[in-house]
């Protein structure tokens, strides 16, 4: 089973773009007009065995870009022993997840990620969501 050091030479762009353009390829940043919609979206990625105290210190540092000038509204990242779930909440989400992972300088970030994963990314979309005081 490889581990975290094994998994250097990986490029640390191309499994995020290659999870948006196969599971959104057809959708456009197009905006909105409903200013108070706010979509969710996760990226379940897999952690390599022995790489969870690693990612806590990456994620100690927070975000390495601007989410708000992004524009997203929230953002939360849950960590298991062998998973990492990043969570994007926005208006017209994943125009915006494939905005950040499209941006050269931006998505450089993500390369301290790549020693760390074990295969690519995957895409979550929400299908079920509850918040008091809103219509169901």
């Amino acid at each position: 089973m490889p581990t975290a050091l094994d998994n250097r030479q990986r490029s640390p762009r191309g499994p995020l773009r290659a999870f948006v353009a196969r599971l959104v390829p057809g959708k456009a940043r197009t905006g909105i007009d409903d200013r108070d919609a706010n979509e969710r979206v996760a990226v379940v990625a897999t952690l390599l065995p022995g790489s969870r105290e690693r990612a806590a210190e990456i994620l100690a540092k927070g975000a390495p870009y601007g989410l708000g000038l992004a524009g997203f509204r929230r953002h939360s990242v849950f960590l298991a022993a062998e998973t990492v779930i990043f969570v994007f909440e926005g208006p017209a989400i994943e125009g915006l997840v494939r905005d950040l992972v499209d941006d050269p300088v931006r998505s450089a970030a993500f390369s301290v990620w790549a020693p760390l994963l074990d295969g690519t990314p995957r895409l979550a979309q929400e299908e079920f969501h509850w918040e008091a005081g809103r219509p169901q």
